[in-house]
């Protein structure tokens, strides 16, 4: 019962960041669309959120620990939250920092939230170590659910209601304030060690360099994240012209990705044993 309790807590703080997290997907293109910028333009705003991301997440653990992981929590919410009001402006200027702006939020969302469980569930609450996956399989199957959600709803707010292409950003605000608010006011706050950012890289550097097949899982791993991001630049410009509804279209792929997790996980634990290569 006290795990439970435990584990209540954490998914109360995070699940409606992720929530909110999903919502800033589905008609962000087409927002800038129609606010009358460029395909080169928007481009340029999407690359500026995933530099942000690239960047800040070489030094996000350090940060993380210096900082605090709870007010790291906190502080994620509030760049998102920023980032989703700075949509409303027009101006590219203003646009580029809103990106820049969810990048470092985004980095923190997927790294401070979980460090954050960790310590608490190892350190403070003395937890077996063999029941953290039960908690991250929660996580990864109320995320798949919002992830489907949070396309029908943005197709809902923004066709359904005619409220226009920003107020799935709007209504992700409300969320990140509810995340922000129940972080801060119920979880306890930990740390990690404090370490100069050099030798956090260098330390990450040299594992590379000595271990040649975690070098080469994380090339392909970035082969596939690079293609994924081109993916979510353009999958809107090809399936608007068409008519297809976008939020619908968002919510059939992360269906779709969510049933390949499923199908991966009993192939590998199933009767068929597979083994990934």
């Amino acid at each position: 019962p006290a795990f439970r309790g435990f584990q209540r807590q954490f998914l109360l703080g995070y699940l409606p960041a992720l929530a909110a997290d999903w919502l800033q997907g589905p008609l962000l293109f087409q927002l800038l669309q129609r606010r009358g910028f460029l395909r080169s333009q928007i481009a340029a705003l999407y690359s500026c959120g995933f530099a942000s991301n690239v960047a800040f997440g070489l030094v996000s653990g350090v940060f993380v620990d210096r900082l605090g992981r709870k007010k790291s929590c906190v502080l994620s919410s509030g760049l998102c939250s920023v980032c989703c009001l700075l949509q409303l402006s027009r101006d590219f200027g203003a646009l580029a920092a809103g990106r820049v702006l969810a990048g470092l939020g985004t980095s923190l969302l997927f790294s401070a939230f979980e460090s954050w469980y960790i310590h608490e569930h190892l350190e403070r609450h003395d937890f077996p170590a063999e029941w953290i996956p039960d908690t991250f399989s929660r996580v990864a199957l109320w995320n798949s659910g919002l992830a489907v959600a949070a396309g029908l709803v943005a197709e809902l707010v923004a066709e359904g209601l005619a409220l226009g292409s920003i107020a799935p950003f709007l209504v992700a605000v409300p969320f990140l304030v509810l995340s922000g608010i129940f972080a801060g006011k119920n979880w306890d706050e930990n740390y990690g060690k404090s370490r100069p950012c050099s030798k956090a890289c260098g330390e990450g550097l040299r594992g590379l360099l000595s271990e040649p097949r975690a070098l080469l899982l994380g090339l392909v791993q970035a082969l596939v994240e690079s293609i994924l991001l081109i993916f979510a630049f353009l999958w809107t410009p090809v399936l608007e012209p068409h008519g297809i509804p976008l939020g619908i279209a968002f919510s059939g792929f992360t269906a779709a990705s969510a049933a390949g997790s499923a199908l991966f996980r009993r192939g590998v634990t199933g009767r068929l044993r597979l083994q990934p290569l």
